[in-house]
């Protein structure tokens, strides 16, 4: 997905969504963006709720269908809370497990790595990011892209990143597992999934 000038986009959201606006610059540009909000009055409902969808789209980098799809699956699955199974759906992409993984720096990264075909899932070469891992999934990298720019110095700059509980990784052999569902955190997310979900209620 073509996402387009990724500070302008940030700056208008007001959120540090990509990697590259996580900057003191920015936060100096979107401190100087609240006060102008500000003299301008509150936003409405709906301008509130198309800030935090956009936040989201653009923070794992999905259409509007796609992201529609997701939220309208979680509205059918009887006995769970739409926004856990939304963000569970989310989080469970492959191009986002690899984020996480810490096998990529940003989401649009991990995106191209498994879009290039770099990664295996249970032995089998897949290049769809929107595909849904599964508990007890085994993740892989191709045996021939070991070697490349891309992994062969993630032994020594992986000691830093923070993976998940519900994923355990091996960096020696390049080996992951899904070894449980993803938890809903609000404190780790730069937008208001409960906001998007009232969007599309609409």
């Amino acid at each position: 997905m073509k996402i387009g000038p990724k500070y302008k986009i940030a700056k208008r959201l007001g959120a540090a969504i990509f990697e590259k606006t996580r900057t003191p610059k920015f936060e100096l540009s979107q401190a100087r963006g609240g006060r102008q909000i500000k003299r301008g009055g509150q936003a409405s409902d709906y301008k509130r709720q198309l800030i935090e969808k956009q936040k989201m789209r653009f923070t794992y980098g999905i259409t509007e269908k796609q992201l529609r799809r997701y939220v309208d699956e979680s509205n059918t699955k009887v006995g769970h809370k739409p926004i856990f199974v939304l963000m569970e759906r989310l989080e469970s992409r492959l191009d986002n497990v690899v984020y996480r993984l810490g096998l990529a720096k940003t989401r649009q990264q991990a995106r191209q790595v498994v879009s290039h075909g770099h990664i295996f899932v249970n032995g089998r070469r897949l290049s769809i990011p929107s595909y849904k891992v599964e508990v007890t999934d085994i993740i892989t990298i191709r045996e021939g892209s070991k070697t490349s720019a891309l992994f062969d110095q993630l032994e020594e700059t992986h000691e830093g990143t923070s993976v998940p509980t519900w994923l355990s990784m091996d960096v020696k052999k390049l080996t992951a597992t899904v070894v449980g569902a993803p938890v809903y955190n609000p404190t780790e997310t730069l937008f208001d999934p409960e906001l998007v979900m009232e969007f599309y209620s609409r």
